[in-house]
């Protein structure tokens, strides 16, 4: 059988690993819902979710009083349903990053359940196109960091193999933003990838100024520029410049990735798993941008979208930010610039559970 007997749900707090900064927000904290299923013929699935400082409790809540409840009793094969079923429960707080958080701490627990059945890992069970993915890294490109740093970091990922680095945006000035891009460009020559980050810190009028005065060090892409909900203004931002326009970690429904794909407003998509609403959505995003010719390159979570671009014909990259080795006794595996995805059935992630418990809030 595979009823689901137990559903319990808690909350871990992770340090950040460095200081994080970019032009709206600094990383506090990375405060970890985890959700442990537990199915009649004894098999155990883990999944999770996260923020990145704020509201763990409140999705700790969600989940404790109206989603977990209603997985008593369910079939835990049934992923797709129990989907369909948690999320029209909650349609009053839907669609927002409470709910889909939730949703995701259950959805990928399944999704672990799902794996260990088969004894396969994710990235076959949910596709299964390449098992190593090219890197970028964004731990050396923190707004704070001054020039030398920004260089010293780039020339460190070319020399580990690494495809890029993305470096935040957002000082006072064009020309400030523009001194540090092209210091590290003079350092890491033009076949390097270089990516920008504004944190949806500017108008559109600013972003498409910023966007011209930039065109000059070869972006890869300029993520999020405007806030997430103004459509509208990124499709005339991307009508303006020739640099690609990334977006999608602060979008949370299949539909706002469409609106934007048919408006031509996004050129990378960078869905989220955990803000997305779970493994079950993602994939359904990621197949929407193949049928849009469109990339993907998810935000954050190396840990777990390793095996979710690794199961997709058009993933690009994934985003190097380690902050699970706290409470993990294995490493994401990095062979020759590349994630490698794990072979470990279930998400494949080695969880310390004496760790997690060290660190248990709620």
């Amino acid at each position: 059988m595979t009823k689901v007997v137990k559903a319990d749900a808690f909350l871990v707090d992770v340090e950040v690993e460095r200081t994080r900064t970019d032009a709206v927000q600094a990383f506090l904290k990375q405060e970890t819902v985890f959700v442990e299923l537990r199915t009649d013929d004894g098999a155990v699935g883990l999944g999770y979710a996260y923020t990145i400082g704020t509201g763990g409790t409140a999705v700790l809540a969600l989940l404790r009083d109206n989603l977990l409840p209603r997985l008593i009793g369910r079939d835990a094969r049934l992923v797709e349903s129990i989907w369909r079923e948690l999320f029209a429960s909650t349609r009053s707080t839907t669609v927002g990053a409470i709910t889909s958080l939730a949703l995701a701490a259950v959805d990928t627990a399944l999704w672990d359940l799902r794996c260990l059945r088969a004894d396969e890992p994710l990235w076959r069970v949910a596709g299964g196109f390449r098992p190593r993915i090219p890197l970028y890294d964004t731990e050396t490109g923190w707004l704070h960091l001054g020039v030398d740093e920004l260089v010293l970091g780039a020339k460190a990922a070319v020399d580990a193999g690494w495809g890029g680095i993305k470096v935040k945006i957002g000082k006072p000035t064009a020309g400030e933003d523009l001194e540090r891009l092209r210091a590290i460009r003079e350092a890491v020559g033009p076949r390097f990838d270089l990516m920008v980050d504004a944190n949806q810190s500017m108008t559109c009028a600013e972003a498409i100024r910023r966007a011209k005065a930039l065109s000059t060090v070869d972006l890869f892409w300029l993520e999020e520029p405007l806030p997430a909900d103004d459509v509208s203004g990124h499709a005339r931002l991307a009508r303006s410049t020739s640099i690609p326009i990334a977006v999608g970690e602060s979008m949370y429904s299949i539909a706002q990735f469409r609106e934007y794909l048919e408006r031509g407003a996004a050129s990378i998509v960078q869905v989220d798993v955990a803000r997305i609403g779970g493994v079950t959505p993602w994939l359904k995003v990621a197949h929407l941008a193949e049928a849009f010719n469109v990339e993907v390159c998810p935000h954050f979570l190396m840990e777990l979208h390793v095996s979710l671009v690794a199961a997709i014909p058009n993933g690009r990259y994934v985003e190097h930010i380690p902050q699970l080795r706290a409470i993990t006794t294995a490493e994401m595996a990095v062979v020759d610039g590349h994630a490698v995805a794990p072979e470990t059935p279930g998400l494949g992630i080695a969880w310390d559970r004496d760790a997690m418990d060290d660190r248990r809030v709620a």
